[in-house]
């Protein structure tokens, strides 16, 4: 096992030693500088805003280039400092052109200049980076400095993931820095280990999802079939697949698809292209654009059955574990993240990646086996691993407390 991994995590295996261990750390009163390059609503910043809501052992604050106001840091608690200082770190230029790409590495080094000289970076006893770009500026700000810098890996660490550039500054500056990593599957880790230098401590962590102990899913609300997806909209995410395979397996029938994002980063063309797509399979009047929900837990909870389905490996969304979480029968793509901890047939369903037929056959199964939908619901609940936001943040102090007690010993 890489040293100072915290038994690193295979979720639905059914070993409960699997679980990331020791919640108790020592470290009450560390202070902690997260990084994070955007307030955009994404899932990374979400999932930072859950586990400081928590109520962590440490004290947190919050380091941001210059952003806008409001977005998920808005509900951090009156308790964490939130600064915004330096330049915007804009999306959508790390395969863009040349110049492109030269603007981004001046506003990367400019960013990393104001952050390594704010006095939080300075006097914090750990730095954590949030995002794969705030980990480019943050390792660059930590070059000069023995501060312990530690990574939240949530994306492979490919140039499909991450572009060119990113890609580069990730494996070439920002991996071989790191003291630390975190990441949100055994699958994403595997894909930056050997990019780390000897010594660095791992961990394999889900991320905060906002996730609700429940003993056994709610009463089901009257009405038709319910199938959801929860992701931003984007190509890669696999909304069109989805609704091709509705079309196939439900076109006839009542059953309605409800798709719960917004279209960020640029990909208001793709949900338009989406929306005429269910207009010509004559599906619009039961097929839902619900943009960004903020209860996700209501919308989860009245679906029957939650999908994940991107086009390419998935490193472990957190709408994974929300679905599980909330009881609905899932279906997953079967490669990354996803199938760690959805076993097919027991807390689940898995079809074979971008495979709209497969899709399709495995949406049937479900529709024509009520019982089937209830079995795998009540397993999705009981899936081992699941963790509330307060668990995360508990597994966050032990891995902390690692990366501590590495860099002070000899």
């Amino acid at each position: 096992m890489t040293r100072g991994a915290r038994r690193e995590h295979t979720p639905p295996s059914g070993d409960d030693s699997a679980v990331v261990a020791g919640f108790a750390a020592p470290i009450a009163g560390t202070r902690i500088a997260h990084l994070s390059h955007t307030a955009a609503a994404g899932g990374a910043e979400y999932a930072l805003v859950r586990m400081l809501n928590a109520g962590p052992p440490w004290r947190p604050a919050v380091l941001l280039p210059a952003v806008d106001e409001g977005g998920p840091f808005a509900d951090l608690p009156a308790s964490v400092p939130r600064v915004s200082r330096g330049v915007r770190q804009p999306a959508g230029v790390s395969a863009g052109s040349p110049l492109l790409l030269l603007g981004a590495a001046m506003r990367l080094a400019a960013q990393a200049l104001v952050t390594r000289f704010d006095r939080r970076f300075r006097t914090a006893d750990i730095v954590d980076a949030n995002t794969a770009r705030a980990s480019a500026y943050g390792a660059l700000a930590a070059r000069t400095s023995r501060v312990p810098f530690v990574i939240h890996l949530r994306d492979f660490v490919e140039e499909e993931a991450l572009g060119r550039s990113g890609f580069t500054m990730m494996t070439r500056v920002a991996l071989p820095r790191a003291d630390g990593v975190v990441a949100n599957s055994l699958a994403t880790l595997e894909t930056a280990r050997s990019f780390l230098r000897a010594g660095a401590v791992t961990a394999v962590i889900p991320s905060a999802s906002g996730l609700v102990v429940r003993a056994e899913r709610g009463e089901r609300e009257p009405g038709p079939l319910r199938i959801g997806m929860l992701a931003r909209i984007a190509p890669w995410k696999g909304q069109l697949l989805l609704l091709e395979a509705f079309a196939v397996a439900l076109g006839d029938g009542d059953a309605v698809l409800e798709l719960a994002g917004s279209s960020l980063f640029g990909h208001e063309a793709f949900e338009l292209r989406l929306r005429q797509r269910a207009e010509d399979l004559g599906l619009a009047h039961r097929v839902r654009f619900l943009g960004h929900v903020d209860d996700v837990d209501a919308v989860i909870g009245r679906w029957d059955v939650a999908v994940q389905a991107s086009l390419r490996p998935e490193p472990l969304g957190q709408n994974v574990l929300q679905y599980l979480a909330a009881g609905c029968a899932v279906i997953v793509a079967d490669e990354g993240g996803p199938a760690e901890w959805v076993v097919d047939e027991r807390n689940g369903l898995r079809f074979a990646p971008r495979d709209a037929g497969s899709l399709a056959a495995v949406l049937l199964r479900l529709v024509d086996d009520a019982g089937l939908q209830e079995r795998l619901g009540a397993a999705a609940i009981t899936t081992p691993g699941l963790m509330t936001d307060s668990e995360v943040a508990r597994a966050h102090a032990a891995f902390y407390a690692e990366v501590l007690a590495s860099v002070t010993s000899p």
